[in-house]
């Protein structure tokens, strides 16, 4: 007599907490997967339940708190800003009022460092949970497309069942890097201090350029033929003023994030007995930038290092693409 097939298990109720300019692009791809597999509803929480308003008429289902998200889920992503609100985040989840939290999966997106994954995966191990820490790489828009390069580290049964949510969905693929949660902190911390490198040179030959009389757009088809996707998507940034968003508008990737994102690379340098010295001139230049952005009341890009970079060269801080942009008003 032939056996009976066994029915497949059913799709896991997938959270998501934080819904910031990447966090609401990765939950938005996330939730049209769902709805388009006939899976359960993304359930979804953000301290500023607006910001939750396009997820909901998609058919998102907002959770009062994260405590009440983590007792309908099966799996919680998060995307948070840094260390600090990602222990906020535990703290909240992992109150002693919470239960029925053993099996349960946490996977945090977020950019932190190594020890505070470590230290996020040994307090959810401690109440029967699983923690991969799974940072991403590319700005909002990239997040928007569904592209971004995902780094994961956890338990191999916790990685299997998010990686049907990846590829596809939300990124265009997975770097694994095994159950030590601290290794895809630390990539995601080296890959911020490639990028922030190349950042800092393309600004460094824009303002050449522009010092020499070389025309930018001759720069920018170099930069594009010869040096790659990267070099010219950051060229891009500059040459047509995104560095400087319209006021009231929302940067690629904020100023304040690539400051705190460098700085991990340059401390963890420093504590393994090395030195980022591009790192330290990029944290330079993303200062003044901040200095700008502040006494201009206005948020900027991280890519705004180049302003900072253009004003050392005796340069406005705002090219011509910004000035035009915005009617000519440029500030020096």
């Amino acid at each position: 007599m032939a056996s009976t097939p066994s029915q497949a298990a059913p799709a896991p109720r997938l959270g998501w907490i934080g819904l910031g300019s990447m966090g609401l692009a990765m939950a938005l791809n996330l939730q049209r997967h769902l709805l388009k597999t006939s899976a359960p509803s993304l359930v979804f929480f953000n301290r500023t339940a607006s910001r939750g308003k396009a997820l909901g008429e998609l058919g998102g289902v907002a959770a009062a708190s994260v405590a009440d998200l983590i007792a309908e889920a099966d799996v919680a992503f998060l995307s948070l800003s840094d260390d600090a609100a990602l222990t906020q985040t535990l703290d909240a989840l992992l109150q002693d009022a919470v239960r029925n939290l053993a099996g349960k999966i946490v996977v945090d997106t977020s950019t932190v460092s190594a020890s505070c994954s470590a230290a996020a995966q040994a307090r959810l191990a401690a109440r029967g949970m699983r923690f991969v820490a799974a940072p991403v790489f590319g700005a909002s828009p990239v997040a928007a497309e569904g592209r971004l390069l995902w780094v994961v580290a956890g338990p191999d049964d916790a990685v299997e069942k998010i990686e049907p949510y990846i590829v596809g969905v939300m990124g265009r693929g997975v770097i694994r890097l095994g159950e030590d949660v601290t290794k895809a902190s630390m990539l995601k911390t080296t890959g911020n201090f490639l990028t922030a490198g190349m950042m800092e040179l393309v600004a460094e030959a824009h303002v050449l350029a522009e010092k020499t009389s070389l025309p930018a757009p001759v720069l920018e088809s170099l930069l594009e033929q010869q040096y790659g996707p990267l070099a010219h998507s950051i060229s891009r940034r500059l040459t047509s003023g995104a560095y400087v968003p319209t006021r009231g508008s929302a940067p690629w990737s904020d100023l304040k994030l690539a400051l705190k994102d460098v700085g991990l690379g340059v401390d963890a340098a420093e504590r393994a007995g090395a030195r980022l010295e591009v790192g330290e001139v990029v944290m330079r230049h993303l200062r003044k930038a901040e200095e700008y952005g502040e006494a201009q009341g206005r948020r900027l890009d991280s890519a705004a290092l180049y302003g900072a970079v253009r004003t050392e060269a005796g340069l406005e801080f705002e090219n011509w693409a910004v000035r035009e942009r915005d009617g000519g008003a440029a500030s020096k």
